[in-house]
């Protein structure tokens, strides 16, 4: 359901273990801490904002500008969008949908780097997220799917295929029942669209309160941002690495303390009254993605989600993986969205039930 990553913009290659990882780490965490703490906690530099710009700079070295849509009813959404080339082959249009935890630019940047020269990309921040804001009380994910689709239609997008990413997931399903004819492809990465409100008092999630578990995963402090990541990782060493300040300084500017209530509001609303009888089927082909050892929704919820889905559904566990594969394994992850999106029979790809 969120994302805490630093994806630091290099051309590494993806490491076969995680030991390499943790070494490189230690080596990093140790120089920035060392170099400017003090910094940090004095207010007089942030390591998040930084990266933030960095971040802003690649998506628009790959062709993406901003774009605030006003819908006049209170609700504004910012993107992310490709500029068009008139005199170029035409793209087929992808949206990218975020999970919570930082901005879309956070959890997108690798991913959107990489396809922007084969889609029009759409990014857009989720109400409640980054500059994205309503004054309308509606908290359901139906809400966010027509907030998106209005803003899309605004900028005359008319088809387009979309991947959600956790929370995002529950907003793409939604977007791809409710407009069938404008959403060709769809992907959902770990989104327990198949979670009933039984399911949180039947121990199949590790934390089974919910108003607990919106705490954590929209932490106000270090110390519940260190369970979160406790949670997301596949090894959670990770969060034993990194210096207090460095989180701090990741709640403060990346997180952000903005809206942190609603947010909340947006997790509780999920499974309330939710049975599967009642979520539709989609007539799509959907592409499902998982991580292996997935603590925040169980990778039996991705099984739950294919089944629903019969033969429009494919599900893929990405091995050795916790919540946050599209972090823990970039590459793998965009091997199976590239094959997924630009293939013209996405489901005859032998990927059911497949691991990697």
């Amino acid at each position: 359901m969120c994302s805490f990553v630093i994806n630091l913009p290099t051309n590494t290659r993806e490491p076969n273990t995680t030991h390499h990882n943790i070494f490189q780490l230690k080596i990093f965490f140790f120089l920035v801490s060392s170099l400017f703490y003090s910094f940090v906690m004095t207010g007089f530099f942030s390591l998040s904002q930084a990266i933030e710009r960095t971040y802003k700079s690649g998506f628009k070295r790959s062709g993406l500008r901003p774009v605030t849509i006003d819908l006049k009813d209170g609700t504004v959404v910012n993107f992310w969008v490709s500029k068009t080339q008139p005199e170029s082959k035409p793209k087929p249009n992808l949206l990218l949908i975020h999970g919570l935890g930082a901005t879309a630019i956070w959890q997108w940047y690798d991913v959107a780097r990489r396809l922007s020269r084969h889609f029009n990309l759409y990014i857009p921040d989720l109400v409640f997220f980054g500059g994205s804001s309503t004054t309308r009380p509606e908290r359901s994910d139906i809400f966010q799917a027509q907030t998106l689709m209005r803003a899309l239609e605004a900028q005359s997008v008319k088809k387009f295929s979309l991947v959600g990413l956790s929370y995002g997931g529950f907003v793409g399903y939604r977007m791809a029942a409710m407009y069938a004819d404008a959403v060709e492809k769809v992907v959902i990465c770990c989104a327990a669209v198949c979670v009933e409100e039984k399911d949180m008092k039947a121990g199949v999630f590790k934390v089974s309160d919910l108003d607990e578990a919106s705490k954590i995963l929209v932490p106000e402090s270090v110390k519940k941002l260190r369970e979160l990541m406790g949670y997301i990782f596949y090894k959670p060493a990770l969060a034993r690495l990194v210096p207090s300040c460095l989180l701090h300084d990741f709640i403060e500017h990346a997180l952000t303390r903005d809206n942190m209530e609603e947010k909340r509001e947006l997790i509780k609303a999920i499974p309330k009254d939710r049975i599967i009888s009642e979520i539709p089927k989609l007539t799509q082909p959907t592409l499902i993605i998982w991580g292996e050892h997935d603590q925040v929704f169980p990778l039996e919820m991705g099984k739950r989600l294919e089944k629903h889905l019969g033969d429009n559904g494919r599900l893929v566990i990405i091995k050795r993986t916790g919540h946050i594969f599209n972090f823990e394994r970039p590459k793998t992850f965009l091997k199976h969205l590239k094959s997924f999106l630009l293939e013209t029979n996405p489901l005859q790809i032998p990927i059911s039930n497949g691991s990697v």
